[in-house]
């Protein structure tokens, strides 16, 4: 399997980290590092904000990997592409994937009853962070979440 790629900051912007990994449900793990980075390289960022942030990103991706990927038997390895940036004023993921275009209407995302067994994940990260956008362009995937910071 080939290995993730984490570019390294841009040098006229350190705000932002990167990361392009095949969609496995192993690369989970690697995006929780990967946020680690962002929050020492940002330690201003405040737990709540923190907490916030990483519920969404992690539900989203999940859902990438669990729904766009499904691939049949010959099927050529799927990927997708993270970046995480941190502003003054808010947190910012970029989600870019290659996989089966999704069927979703953002504004119809409502919490299953709790009973379901699955079907929590978006709104979970909807009701986390402030916006969430969706389109399909180019034939890929494009997801932003937008997390406004707390001023304490």
């Amino acid at each position: 399997m080939p290995e993730p790629t984490i570019p390294g900051p841009d040098a006229d912007d350190e705000r932002r980290i990167e990361l392009s990994a095949p969609a496995t449900p192993e690369m989970m793990q690697m995006v929780h590092a990967v946020l680690e980075q962002l929050w020492a390289n940002h330690e201003d960022v405040a737990m709540v904000d923190r907490i916030r942030f990483e519920t969404a990103v992690i539900e989203v991706l999940g859902n990438i990997v669990e729904h766009a990927y499904r691939i049949e038997s010959g099927g050529s390895e799927r990927r997708f592409d993270v970046r995480l940036t941190a502003t003054d004023d808010a947190l910012i993921a970029s989600f870019g994937d290659d996989g089966m275009p999704a069927s979703i209407d953002l504004s119809d995302v409502v919490m299953p009853d709790e009973e379901a067994e699955s079907g929590r994940g978006l709104a979970l990260a909807m009701a986390a962070v402030d916006e969430i956008s969706y389109d399909r362009s180019a034939g890929r995937n494009h997801w932003r979440l937008t997390c406004v910071r707390q001023r304490g």
